[in-house]
Order: C-alpha cells, then structure tokens, then sequence
C-alpha cells in the first residue's frame, strides 16, 4: 500500500521546510500554533496543498514557490508571504529570483504591495544570513 495523502504531502512540505534557522517562519510552526484551537486545519493543509497539488506533475518546487509568492504578493498577506519566502528559499530560489518576481508585479499589483513584499523579504534574508546582488542598471537611466 502507498503513503496517505498526509504523508505525501507531509514529504512535500518537508522540501519547502528550512531545517536550520529556528526564527524562520515555517509550516511546521504554523501547524503547531493551531494545534490547540484548529487541529484540522493543518491536516487539511498538508494533505491538499501539498499531498494533492504539490505533488502534481507539470511544476518544480521553484515554479510552484514563485507561483506562491506572486499570489501572496498580490492578495497582500504578509504572514503567508514570510512564509513562502522561506519555502521559496528552501526550494531553491534566489533573493535575486524573489526580488525580481516582486519588479515584475509592480505593474500588476502596484507599489504599495510590492514595498510591502520587499519589507517581508528584507526581514527573511536578514534572518537568514542572505544579501541581494543588485545589478547595477546605469545604462537604463
């Protein structure tokens, strides 16, 4: 026999989980803050999200995360966002990567929210130990 959806998805999420850093926002810590008032929640979360779509074909994890941070940044739910940075990270991206994704969104969900996913980025790479390579763009002014 298989593994459930729950541990399918619970390996999933496992790819998108930083391991090293205890400030981090992660799933895991999510799960465990609603442990005492929505238990369910959490099992729904890693047996759909990520036992049922995560799982699919057709995305990597990069993708999928970069997916994930463009929506976040545009329904402008910071908590979430920190959160996916940090998958985002796991998974294998840049801040290069994220910060460019966050450029490209300024004509789609304007500056507001794309200065406040900057913020969230900047608090993640800062927990993180990480520092963006700025391109320098003289040639464009």
């Amino acid at each position: 026999m298989g593994k459930s959806r729950y541990e399918k998805g619970l390996d999933k999420l496992m790819e998108f989980t930083v391991k090293d850093n205890e400030v981090a926002s992660t799933h895991l810590k999510i799960t465990e803050n609603f442990k005492d008032i929505a238990p369910d929640v959490s099992k729904y979360m890693i047996e759909f999200t990520y036992g049922d779509i995560y799982t699919r074909p057709g995305l990597d994890n990069k993708q999928r995360a970069l997916v994930t941070i463009s929506s976040l940044v545009t329904l402008g739910t910071e908590p979430q966002l920190e959160l996916h940075i940090n998958a985002g990270l796991t998974a294998g991206l840049t801040p290069e990567e994220i910060i460019e994704v966050f450029i490209q969104l300024l004509s789609y969900t304007g500056f507001p929210r794309v200065l406040n996913a900057i913020e969230v980025a900047r608090k993640v790479f800062t927990q993180r130990g990480l520092s963006v390579e700025t391109p320098n763009h003289d040639d464009l002014v």
